[in-house]
């Protein structure tokens, strides 16, 4: 291929360009001729026919959106002598196969400029909404019981309401609700408290030997009151109500930090009262057994707290254990068959909390005296 053709060929765009700008011989004038100055190119904008100088990287974002097509400078006289090497039929032909060329590249460029329009306003639109509903659920969630709360305060306490309580101070720190509250408080009393715990309301008769609380007479709690014998501490807890206490009448002030949830009951959530049973287990047949948690092949964790009728036994079953796995340790079965490792602590008190995992729980007594316990016992199930 000669210069010749080579140079046409190299300016053809821009002459197919002059060719539908204006279908006539006299497209540029000498004084028509367009020079960019450095880092700009020429461009031909969609809305407009006549070329114009731009920043390259300014042409480059109109090519992208469809707006413009990038052409090279090119003075009247290289398009002159173009023009003057072919007929008027081979101008008009080239001209017209490289207008089709170039409308094909505009609306393919068009296309790809609206379709990465339409996306990325889609993308700003997906993210805004998940930003909002992301907003909304923290905001939602912060709201619901099931949700953690935090917070930080200081109290002075008040003559404790309950009947038999009349010379007793207390400090409510979360108040009487229906679902059950799990957590831990860190607390400086400005004197040794008692932390307590309720649970309920109770059921009528389910008052049977643990210490209750009541307002009324009516309205009964069952009370978890440990005696923590100092002015500062922390205890994780679950419950109906939490509180702190003393048993004399001079006004004690409190500052604390809470963390806890507020969960709706479920199989593994709850606040109960239940009566002891003749424990099934072999070996145990002279002792009591009140099972909180039935056994279950996935395994609980949890945090339990509790109001008795005396001192108990604490007990977490662990299994059922493979052949040959019992090996020494404490076991619990009710047939000889079905094995489970036994956690048994000695509690030695009728309240108190306690931190627990296993395939079951339950409480204990080694005689034969029916014995009651009221408790919240929040878990999961894995």
């Amino acid at each position: 291929m000669d210069l010749g053709k080579k140079a046409i060929l190299a300016i053809i765009p821009l002459i197919a360009m002059v060719f539908i700008t204006t279908y006539n011989d006299n497209v540029f004038s000498e004084e028509d001729d367009l020079q960019c100055p450095a880092g700009e190119v020429v461009v031909v904008r969609t809305t407009n026919p006549n070329p114009i100088c731009v920043e390259e990287s300014t042409a480059h974002k109109w090519v992208r959106y469809g707006m413009a097509t990038i052409v090279e400078s090119y003075t009247s006289d290289e398009v002159e002598e173009a023009r003057e090497t072919m007929t008027g039929e081979e101008f008009e032909a080239i001209a017209e196969e490289k207008m089709e060329e170039q409308q094909e590249e505009l609306e393919a460029a068009q296309e790809e400029a609206m379709e990465e329009a339409i996306e990325e306003a889609m993308t700003e639109a997906t993210m805004e909404d998940s930003m909002e509903v992301m907003e909304e659920k923290t905001m939602d969630e912060m709201m619901k019981p099931h949700g953690w709360i935090t917070t930080t305060g200081t109290l002075d306490s008040m003559t404790d309401p309950g009947l038999g309580h009349e010379t007793h101070q207390l400090t409510i720190i979360l108040p009487p609700s229906d679902k059950v509250y799990k957590g831990i408080l860190t607390y400086d009393a400005s004197e040794p408290i008692q932390l307590v715990a309720l649970h309920g309301p109770l059921a009528e008769g389910e008052d049977n030997g643990q210490a209750i609380w009541t307002p009324d007479g009516e309205t009964k709690y069952a009370l978890t009151l440990i005696d923590s014998e100092n002015s500062m501490g922390s205890w994780l807890f679950t419950g109906n109500a939490l509180a702190v206490h003393t048993m004399n009448e001079d006004t004690f002030t409190i500052s604390y930090s809470v963390s806890y949830m507020e969960k709706e009951t479920s199989e593994t959530v709850m606040s109960g009262t239940l009566s002891s049973m003749l424990d099934p287990g072999i070996g145990h047949e002279t002792h009591q057994l009140a099972i909180i948690l039935p056994p279950n092949e996935k395994t609980y964790s949890g945090l339990l707290t509790y109001s008795a009728s005396e001192p108990i036994q604490l007990v977490a079953l662990h299994g059922p254990l493979g052949p040959d796995e019992d090996k020494g340790q404490a076991i619990w079965t009710t047939d000889g068959e079905t094995k489970y490792a036994l956690t048994f602590v000695d509690a030695e008190s009728d309240a108190g909390t306690w931190v627990f995992a296993g395939n079951a729980l339950a409480v204990h007594t080694m005689n034969e005296d029916t014995f009651t316990i009221s408790y919240s016992v929040a878990a999961g199930l894995n």
